[in-house]
């Protein structure tokens, strides 16, 4: 199957193999193993790094749910993302947050846009507070949770448990950059 995704979270599976997720447009969240990917001359190195948007060939699992990675193409690597700490730690912030609220294999289009917008504004513009604000107003209503009158990050809070934690530090580093009125 071809599917169009973010690289969102890889883990070591052997010596020489990853296991990699994806926040796809198609299938949602989706687990693939890339074989021989951690080999010097891999035809996947240089092309696995968190926050790529991929053209993704995955031969689908014949039991389980872990893919297998054929192919990909990468389409954007985001390197804006690394510009500063606050940039990637929102940008991690943003991929947690979908991967918190997303089952596996559930197709969300419009979740995977949202993350590639989210991703795509990060990458030419500094975090803020109205950025971030943004993002989980538009989760929270792409998965009709929000409530008026609720901060949208308390209404997926109460549904989906605890949010993941670099919300603390990137509010901190925020509020730390707010000029002070005097």
């Amino acid at each position: 199957m071809k599917a169009r995704g973010t690289l969102i979270r890889r883990s070591p599976l052997t010596e020489t193999s990853l296991i990699v997720h994806w926040c796809t447009h198609e299938n949602g969240i989706v687990k693939t193993v890339a074989k021989g990917a951690r080999r010097p001359k891999s035809p996947f190195a240089g092309k696995l790094d968190l926050f790529f948007l991929c053209e993704l060939e995955i031969h689908p699992a014949r039991s389980g749910d872990l893919h297998l990675l054929k192919d990909l193409s990468i389409e954007r690597a985001r390197f804006g993302l690394r510009k500063n700490y606050l940039q990637t730690l929102t940008a991690s912030y943003f991929v947690k947050l979908v991967d918190r609220v997303s089952e596996l294999e559930t197709p969300l289009p419009e979740i995977a846009d949202l993350l590639d917008r989210g991703l795509n504004f990060l990458e030419e513009n500094d975090a803020s507070w109205k950025a971030l604000l943004h993002f989980e107003k538009q989760l929270a209503s792409s998965l009709g949770v929000i409530e008026p009158g609720i901060d949208p990050i308390r209404c997926l809070d109460d549904i989906f448990g605890k949010m993941p934690e670099q919300r603390r530090e990137i509010a901190e580093s925020l509020d730390r950059q707010r000029p002070t009125q005097g």
